[in-house]
């Protein structure tokens, strides 16, 4: 879409927020604003079809002022401390206030057996103090977060709608431009616009993230000259299982490791630190597959116990099993996958962008909090809380500037194959001169 552009006659859906993604961010942020607001959601694909719905770990939580240093020491540690001081600090106080508000709405997280809350332990922690419910944290959360969200009236979600670009004037933001199931176009015209519409794992061939993922916000913002920053950090996955079937690969959660899995070479011998930070058992990994010729390692579960693979890990016991693996008797096969991505839309500590009106949370965003590679299940927080952030800023902050939603053309949304291998090619030039800068 042109600054300056021909006017085609469109329809216009009026309302206040439109929220491109129905992940935990997008959702949290509908939640944390106020009901007499009108709402308007998004998603390419189903409602409960994101990327939230895939975390297995859990939902960091800061457990007492005498976990906080350590707990900020190794988010600082795993981000190569590339991370901002502040946006970490604020993560981590705002984490006791989030959990409350997510048991609140109905959360069901795992209890010990005095009914107190129960704590697991992930790579890189140098403690336990993840909340977890099985090995489908993320489902629990951001499901029980869209029944809420389904029940508020002043919430619409639309399914099957595409966000093909921005509605831009003068550096401010005043809706987006969609794409319905049967080819409608449109435009949505909001006071504010939350970008929640995820990282860019549909952009690879083996990735955790759902395929049609595809960091679409992330490109649109390029193409707008928002501001972004550490594109180009990508994050691995140690461990997803290794399978030569197409599509989205599975992922064998952090906690495995975290609870006493441990990783193994061709000739079944253990060859590292299972505890270290993702990028550093990823890359030892890579190197005992080089070294042994092999595609794969092996990760066995067994010292973690039958009870607890059954209590704890059953999904992932179902779903080896169903892929001919029994986890109780042997090693399963694992391979580094494309798992998150910690760059992204660059954001204040409020989540705003630096175009007006427009945030960024989530995965979609960088405000700072991961530095150079995820801490392990900080991500869940991480997004909940800088979306309610972005929700205290709409409502509270400084007053919106309205822009011209009229001219819209249309036309530059003809052939949106075209379109998209643009936003493709947006995404990873920006990559590649950021690595070229580096340098």
């Amino acid at each position: 879409m042109k600054e300056a552009c021909c006017i085609l006659s469109c329809d216009i859906v009026n309302t206040d927020v439109v929220i491109v993604g129905t992940g935990a961010a997008g959702l949290f942020c509908a939640l944390s604003l106020p009901e007499t607001m009108k709402i308007c959601m998004i998603t390419k694909q189903k409602a409960d079809e994101s990327d939230s719905f895939l975390a297995q770990g859990g939902i960091c939580m800061l457990r007492g002022e005498e976990d906080y240093e350590s707990y900020f020491e190794d988010t600082m540690r795993a981000g190569h401390y590339e991370n901002d001081e502040k946006a970490v600090e604020l993560m981590i106080r705002s984490s006791n206030s989030v959990i409350r508000e997510l048991l609140r709405y109905g959360v069901r997280f795992e209890k010990n057996a005095d009914g107190a809350l129960d704590y697991t332990k992930e790579g890189a922690h140098s403690r336990p103090r993840i909340l977890f419910h099985e090995d489908i944290t993320g489902k629990e959360i951001t499901s029980t977060l869209l029944r809420q969200a389904q029940s508020r009236k002043n919430i619409e979600i639309r399914e099957f709608t595409t966000m093909v670009d921005l509605v831009t004037e003068n550096n401010t933001c005043s809706g987006v431009v969609c794409v319905a199931e049967d080819g409608t176009r449109y435009v949505i015209n909001a006071d504010n616009v939350v970008l929640a519409s995820g990282g860019i794992g549909g952009l690879y061939q083996h990735s955790t993230n759902f395929p049609h993922i595809t960091g679409d916000g992330l490109a649109i913002a390029i193409k707008h000259n928002v501001e972004v920053e550490h594109v180009d950090y990508v994050q691995i996955h140690p461990t997803s299982l290794y399978s030569t079937k197409p599509g989205r690969s599975f992922l064998i959660s952090e906690s495995v490791r975290g609870e006493g899995a441990v990783l193994l070479n061709k000739n079944k011998e253990r060859f590292t630190d299972e505890l270290q930070p993702r990028d550093v058992v990823s890359k030892a990994i890579l190197a005992q597959m080089e070294k042994d010729g092999t595609d794969f390692v092996w990760e066995d579960m067994r010292p973690i116990g039958e009870e607890t693979i059954l209590q704890h890990f059953p999904n992932i016991y179902k779903h080896c099993l169903e892929e001919g693996y029994d986890v109780l008797k042997e090693p399963i096969p694992v391979v580094p996958a494309q798992h998150y991505h910690m760059g992204g839309i660059k954001v204040n500590l409020a989540s705003r962008t630096s175009m007006n009106d427009l945030y960024a949370v989530g995965e979609a965003s960088c405000n700072g909090v991961h530095g150079k590679n995820r801490l392990a299940s900080n991500s869940l927080l991480e997004s909940l809380v800088f979306a309610q952030r972005a929700a205290d800023d709409i409502v509270y902050g400084i007053n919106h500037v309205d822009a011209d939603v009229e001219k819209v053309d249309m036309s530059a949304y003809d052939d949106l194959d075209s379109v998209f291998a643009e936003y493709k090619e947006n995404i990873f030039g920006e990559m590649e001169r950021e690595r070229t800068n580096n340098d």
